[in-house]
């Protein structure tokens, strides 16, 4: 199954939490803060603007992104977790 988001929605992966710090001690599960970049794995077509207008997307698909936080939905789809966001709440892209 795939998905296709729509308008200015955008599917993210996010990377893996760091196992270890900069030092060398490594973390448990519960003390790995929550990953923000993630890799763009579907674009939507872009935002439509009220004179029917397509804006198009400034990210593709293969982008490393910064998120909001606490933006977007969580799906899981065939085991794979998902979000789901607007172009709006990603922040930076990653270089």
């Amino acid at each position: 199954m795939t998905i296709k988001p729509l308008a200015d929605r955008v599917v993210i992966k996010m990377t893996e939490a760091e196992e270890t710090t900069k030092s060398g001690i490594i973390l448990s599960g519960s003390a790995k803060e929550k990953p923000q970049i993630a890799e763009i794995v579907a674009v939507g077509t872009g935002k439509v603007t009220e004179d029917g207008k397509t804006v198009p997307m400034t990210v593709k698909v293969g982008d490393k992104v910064l998120s909001s936080k606490y933006a977007g939905t969580e799906v899981k789809v065939d085991g794979v977790e998902y979000i789901i966001i607007r172009q709006d709440d990603i922040l930076a892209v990653v270089e």
